[in-house]
């Protein structure tokens, strides 16, 4: 097979879409392998929650490489940065044994990471700084903000906390030189799997009655009795946020799968906000209807690989 237009394919869209299976098809169709872009399945033993459904991943019995699922424990607050430099530890190594990436995930923040084009640079906290900006009011740090050559995104001065960390950013940049050297991905064909409303909202409400009956509370239990913090699983949200509340008797189970379900659906709609906002920015996503048949989509991504 000749080589593809692109030199990586992105598979994103909101959740309950089908885009694993989508991804593991495409990747064995092309002789590749699939790279991870979900926030919450680098945590090993966070599986029913995250939806990793690693069965998705053997394609007519041959298994489908999956890379940046299960890396670092539960209980880690693993960050943007960090995903981007491990994905291009994992896209540098593919480069070199010459297989081809199809990313795959719903996580907009990490998509962005790897189709912006930018490098991330992990800013530490500046205690000497906070403490000269305490007490300061929001019209003068954005004042102070906006007198560096190299400014943050302005979008993040809504509040105190977030403009003292956007001129914190903006300090760090303007003292130490940033990674010049080019991003690696340079022609990302980037497609989102989009349904109708409806049908988002059926498959999220089946897909959370399915996992609650394989185990899924049972997974949060068997993870704080394995001693992770009750806080560190509600900062990971949604299924893990409501079923601690609920393990901790701060709400009944009608009440956890109640506020789950509408959690998971305005989820999706910050997703699908967030991937608008990608193409406002310019980023091309080649929106694909998900009622297709999976074999459908396959054939129409690799050939939108090859002739576009």
């Amino acid at each position: 097979m000749d080589n593809p237009m692109h030199d990586i394919l992105v598979i994103t869209g909101p959740t309950a879409t089908g885009k694993t299976r989508l991804a593991a098809m495409v990747a064995d169709r092309m002789g590749g392998e699939v790279i991870s872009a979900d926030s919450r399945q680098v945590y090993r033993g966070m599986d029913i929650g995250t939806g990793k459904d690693l069965s998705d991943y053997t394609v007519d019995g041959r298994r489908v490489p999956v890379h940046m699922v299960d890396i670092v424990d539960a209980g880690y607050r693993y960050n943007v940065y960090e995903y981007q430099r491990d994905f291009l530890r994992v896209f540098e190594d593919m480069s070199v044994r010459c297989v081809f990436p199809v990313v795959c995930g719903g996580s907009g923040m990490y998509v962005d990471s790897i189709v912006s084009g930018y490098r991330l640079v992990q800013v530490p906290v500046n205690a000497q700084l906070r403490a000269l900006l305490a007490g300061r009011s929001l019209e003068e740090l954005t004042e102070i903000l906006s007198q560096y050559k190299s400014l943050h995104n302005k979008t993040d001065v809504d509040t105190v906390k977030r403009a003292i960390r956007a001129i914190e950013i903006a300090d760090y940049y303007s003292h130490h030189p940033v990674d010049e050297r080019p991003f690696p991905v340079r022609n990302p064909l980037v497609i989102a799997v989009f349904v109708d409303r409806e049908t988002r909202r059926k498959r999220i409400s089946e897909r959370l009655r399915s996992r609650l009956e394989e185990g899924m509370i049972e997974e949060v239990q068997r993870l704080l009795v394995g001693g992770i913090h009750p806080d560190d699983l509600i900062y990971y949200g949604l299924e893990y946020k409501y079923i601690t509340l609920y393990l901790m008797n701060r709400l009944s189970r009608e009440e956890m799968v109640q506020k789950l379900e509408v959690e998971i659906h305005r989820f999706a709609k910050r997703q699908m906000t967030w991937f608008r906002g990608m193409e406002r920015r310019g980023i091309a996503i080649n929106w694909i209807d998900g009622s297709m048949s999976d074999p459908e989509k396959t054939a129409y991504i690799v050939a939108k690989l090859y002739h576009t």
